[in-house]
């Protein structure tokens, strides 16, 4: 068993860091913007909760601004 966790570190370990890097990117910019909005529980929510990105990037689609035509 344990010559098996060494044979997967390897692979596992920039696995861990590419996605604390993906999760830390679309907590900030939703933070940013949850900040920015005034969304004082959205901002602590995702503070708090590590989803992998999940939560920010819900957090962006659902409260993108909506850019006007300039016609």
């Amino acid at each position: 068993m344990e010559q098996e966790i060494h044979s997967m570190l390897p692979w596992l370990i920039p696995l861990i860091a590419i996605v604390a890097i993906w999760d830390t990117v679309w907590k900030l910019i939703a933070m940013w913007k949850a900040a920015r909005n005034n969304h004082l529980a959205w901002f602590i929510c995702i503070f708090i909760f590590n989803t992998i990105g999940i939560l920010p990037i819900i957090y962006i689609l659902i409260h993108k601004e909506k850019v006007e035509s300039a016609a």
